[in-house]
């Protein structure tokens, strides 16, 4: 039964050894008798800091723009995805509905590493709970005192750990329409929310020393049970700090024939928050760098939002940040250069 269900999350997930799905990861099947993400849902806190159990999928995700004190640019990056097997509560024991699959990753000087650890639901290997929150899978934890304003996270893998502690006194950013984050022009859509304020302070550990690193933290948050619209090929996602205090979250769906379907939320340097959608999004991949297997991915972008004055050049802190999981993927911290400074953070699927 356990091996069963692990050939089933890769499959739903990443497509391993299985026949090419009709959008990237499976992530555009029917949603069939799972939740469906509509409109008119408003999101409430804290109870959607937790777990989301008739949706068929779900991500708790941290990024960190670090700097230790020779100024020396290092990422860290916290992951913890729920998917289910069929709609319903969560059930002690094996037959518990969900899978959960947990990423990890350290990039600085010296490269980049990951780790990933799987574990089933219902047998206390992983979970999430909203009040006090708590996010765990295995050793790593994500934890907080009450809600998500202060938070410590930790993970690690061979050769490498990290030990943070996240606080931020400012609201939640809800992306989209009040949260409903659509993902292309048929409908496909997410929750999503984030809270991109975190100001970090911690060590970071890499063959054995161990470095006192601060900086900024981005979390967000998404479920739904479909995604994406079959010929959805992959995104590139950013979250980006901007010197001048303002947020920027932008993504590109690329679809197998058209254009990708852009959208992003600007959030200003006093907190407010105005959401950006196709035209007013300009994304262009300017270099790619070949990953140590054969994998060609843009390392270095021009991003710009002509509404808010925005052109700035997006590039890799690491090249090479290939995430070397069932989930491949690329991961790693940015720098912004050109018409404003400033870190974030890219992801790009489906290369």
């Amino acid at each position: 039964m356990k091996r069963n269900a692990w050939l089933l999350l890769c499959g739903l997930l990443c497509g391993c050894d299985q026949p090419a799905p009709q959008s990237y990861a499976g992530l555009g099947q029917q949603a069939g008798e799972f939740n469906q993400v509509t409109r008119e849902h408003p999101l409430v806190f804290p109870r959607d800091h937790g777990a989301h159990n008739g949706f068929r999928i779900e991500w708790w995700y941290v990024t960190a723009n670090l700097k230790d004190a020779q100024g020396r640019d290092w990422g860290a990056q916290w992951t913890l995805f729920r998917s289910a097997l069929r709609p319903g509560p969560e059930t002690g024991g094996w037959n518990s509905p969900n899978l959960w699959m947990g990423h990890a990753a350290l990039t600085g000087p010296g490269g980049h590493q990951s780790a990933e650890t799987l574990a089933r639901g219902g047998i206390g290997q992983a979970g999430v709970q909203a009040q006090p929150f708590r996010a765990w899978i295995n050793d790593w934890s994500l934890q907080g005192r009450d809600a998500i304003d202060n938070l410590h996270m930790t993970a690690g893998g061979e050769g490498f750990r990290y030990d943070l502690h996240l606080r931020s006194d400012r609201p939640l950013v809800l992306h989209g329409d009040q949260g409903y984050s659509e993902k292309s022009g048929k409908g496909q859509a997410s929750y999503y929310y984030s809270q991109p304020f975190y100001h970090v302070r911690g060590e970071v550990e890499r063959g054995g020393m161990c470095i006192v690193v601060t900086g900024q933290a981005w979390l967000d948050r998404e479920w739904s049970s479909q995604p994406l619209a079959a010929g959805q090929t992959g995104w590139d996602w950013f979250s980006l700090h901007l010197d001048s205090g303002a947020r920027l979250m932008l993504f590109q769906v690329r679809e197998a024939q058209g254009e990708p379907y852009r959208a992003g939320t600007w959030v200003g340097p006093q907190g407010e928050v105005g959401a950006l959608q196709g035209a007013q999004i300009q994304l262009q991949a300017v270099a790619w760098t070949k990953q140590q297997n054969g994998k060609q991915v843009p390392t270095r972008w021009r991003v710009q939002v002509p509404g808010h004055g925005l052109d700035v050049q997006v590039e890799a802190v690491e090249p090479q940040a290939w995430m070397q999981t069932r989930f491949p993927y690329w991961e790693g911290p940015v720098r912004l250069s050109g018409g404003a400074g400033g870190r974030g953070y890219l992801e790009m699927t489906g290369y």
